[in-house]
């Protein structure tokens, strides 16, 4: 392996967005090696063949070498899975010689090339990108988007750039490590899944690089900031530089309300949210079923509970006589819990 490898994690649930990120890389990149790593498994009937997809590489959780697995992905809703295997999939390309690589969450799409987040890994360990790069100065503009980032992390993990160095190795294998024992959504004691840990990276690491052009990782909650407008040439712009890549996240609820909050009026936000939305619904994929996640249920097809992860990952004893906690029927993780129900 060499140069550079780009990849993302998801659920079958989120299928139409990584094959539109797919398509727009292979659009801007067709260089570049894509790879999807998948925290999920086939419903019954379902069909997913990567040589029909805008992918080169499918790598599974068993395929990333993590201990206990079983008991490790219960402790973990869908979003924290997704995030959680970042940090091992990242190693895991390194390991394999991967020169340089990139992370995209698989809500975004490319509108330009990424040459210079190459350039700049020639002379840097890692790469990361700020929620906002300049203050909010409405009320309510503070609210959401810099007290947003208070609590959710200065920078947004729906991008990482690593190069393969021994510092970007050392904060690969860091990273890695925490997301292994501390992804999770915890707001209160400090933790949002992989973004927190990232506040710590250019104090721990100094190759870290805080990349600050205004064209990337455009998203809802920097929009105040990063007007968008198209020229008259077509080329869209993000406070007046070119549009790299824009972050689509939660586009059918609360992200998509951020978006009109913060569009100011300006037609080109919503010209792209049409766009965005024609491809997903180009990109969905047939026969998976409605809010279908493999992990999201018991072996019987019960759902699993929030509270159900949150006590089962608290206590060792529940831990020591469940070490499958999937598996349903008498004497099972899913027996204690019903019992204990009112």
């Amino acid at each position: 392996m060499s140069e550079t490898h780009c990849f993302t994690s998801a659920s079958f649930a989120y299928l139409d967005r990584v094959r539109v990120l797919g398509e727009t890389l292979r659009r801007h990149h067709p260089e570049w090696t894509f790879w999807l790593c998948l925290s999920d498994r086939e419903p019954a009937g379902f069909i997913f063949d990567i040589a029909r997809e805008p992918i080169d590489h499918v790598v599974r959780l068993e395929d990333l070498g993590i201990a206990d697995m079983k008991r490790w992905i219960f402790d973990h809703d869908v979003v924290e899975l997704c995030t959680a295997v970042k940090g091992p999939m990242l190693c895991r390309l390194l390991e394999l010689g991967a020169d340089k690589v990139v992370y995209l969450d698989p809500d975004i799409a490319l509108f330009g090339d990424l040459h210079d987040v190459e350039a700049l890994l020639d002379r840097h360990d890692v790469l990361l990108t700020p929620h906002q790069l300049e203050p909010d100065s409405e009320h309510q503009t503070i609210v959401d988007n810099e007290i947003g980032s208070l609590k959710h992390g200065i920078y947004n993990l729906g991008f990482l750039a690593v190069v393969n160095t021994a510092e970007g190795c050392r904060f690969a294998e860091w990273w890695r490590d925490r997301l292994l024992e501390f992804c999770f959504d915890d707001i209160p004691n400090g933790v949002f899944t992989d973004q927190r840990w990232c506040d710590l990276a250019p104090a721990f690491f100094a190759g870290t690089y805080v990349l600050r052009d205004p064209g990337y990782n455009v998203a809802s909650w920097n929009l105040s900031r990063r007007p968008i407008s198209i020229g008259e040439d077509g080329k869209i712009y993000a406070a007046d530089q070119p549009l790299r890549f824009f972050h689509f996240t939660k586009i059918n609820g609360a992200g998509e309300t951020m978006l009109e909050r913060y569009a100011g009026g300006r037609v080109a936000v919503f010209e792209l949210m049409h766009w965005y939305r024609s491809r997903l619904a180009a990109n969905a994929p047939t026969g998976l079923p409605l809010g279908w996640w493999a992990y999201g249920s018991y072996s019987d097809g019960s759902p699993i509970q929030r509270k159900h992860r949150l006590a089962y990952r608290a206590r060792p004893d529940l831990r020591d006589r469940y070490p499958d906690p999937f598996t349903a029927g008498p004497n099972s993780l899913a027996a204690h819990f019903a019992a204990a129900e009112p």
